[in-house]
């Protein structure tokens, strides 16, 4: 009769460990006898804030800083004096971000001939090209390439919408 007391108590001892707390909610006796739960984990810390604008390096930045196109005359290829703030910006930009390239994109309006306006896209993305020379980009950076009438930027048969394909596009690569 003894044993099956032992045995039982023994049960009722396993039974309650079984049922216990985990160690951060488990109330505690203080030193003044007071019961107090333990602290609870630290949360964990909030992501990093995501930086506000466009990646530094990228098509995005290279537009919001100065721009991603410039504009020429009805069947010129010279870099107009409008143009020259938005080249040097793009000049400044590539010495900031050594490994960027670009692919200068030449482009016209409807008017003309293909290959008039491929040849005229082609003239156009050289100027572009050897004004950013002239400031010392390095000419391994810069790749030319002529859409001439055949990617306009803006549909329609206006003089505005002809003056807006009549481009020089920089595609950062």
């Amino acid at each position: 009769m003894r044993f099956k007391t032992v045995l039982i108590a023994c049960a009722a001892v396993v039974m309650l460990t079984a049922c216990e707390s985990s160690p951060e909610t488990k109330a505690t006796v203080a030193g003044s006898g007071q019961s107090t739960a333990a602290p609870p984990a630290p949360a964990p810390a909030p992501p990093p804030p995501m930086p506000a604008g466009p990646r530094p390096g990228s098509q995005e930045d290279l537009a919001k800083q100065y721009g991603d196109r410039v504009f020429f005359d009805y069947d010129k290829s010279d870099v107009r004096t409008d143009a020259a703030g938005t080249l040097d910006g793009w000049a400044a930009w590539l010495a900031k971000y050594p490994n960027v390239t670009l692919t200068i994109e030449g482009n016209c309006d409807e008017r003309g001939t293909r290959e008039y306006n491929l040849a005229l896209g082609e003239r156009r993305a050289n100027a572009v090209k050897n004004y950013l020379l002239a400031r010392g980009v390095n000419p391994n950076r810069l790749t030319t390439i002529s859409y001439g009438k055949d990617k306009p930027w803006v549909q329609g048969s206006t003089e505005e919408a002809y003056a807006k394909n009549r481009n020089g596009f920089a595609r950062v690569n």
